[in-house]
């Protein structure tokens, strides 16, 4: 069965286009659940409401996630509350984008 952990690793080989960061790093990753029935639910932002790339984005952490094995199906919550803010990257994201 997939894992959380194994979730978030293949989501970090997604990058927002833009920054070229990956979205866990990022801090777009608010949750993630594995269903009994493996549907994997994300709950996640994007940097801002008008974020050309979002369905780039999703399309391709489904594509990541889908390709773990034992995952029948992905769903996406976006939501904009709490929003995002650079606050929410980790050190390796703030470190990559030259904030540190």
């Amino acid at each position: 069965m997939v894992t959380k952990d194994d979730i978030l690793e293949a989501m970090k080989t997604v990058c927002d286009p833009e920054l070229r960061v990956n979205i866990v790093d990022l801090g777009l990753v608010y949750g993630v659940e594995v269903t009994p029935d493996n549907v994997v639910r994300v709950r996640m932002t994007l940097t801002s409401m008008m974020c050309p790339a979002g369905t780039q984005i999703q399309l391709e952490a489904e594509e990541k996630i889908l390709k773990l094995g034992g995952v029948r199906a992905v769903d996406f919550d976006l939501v904009w509350d709490p929003p995002w803010s650079p606050e929410k990257m980790t050190e390796v994201a703030k470190m990559e984008l030259g904030l540190m």
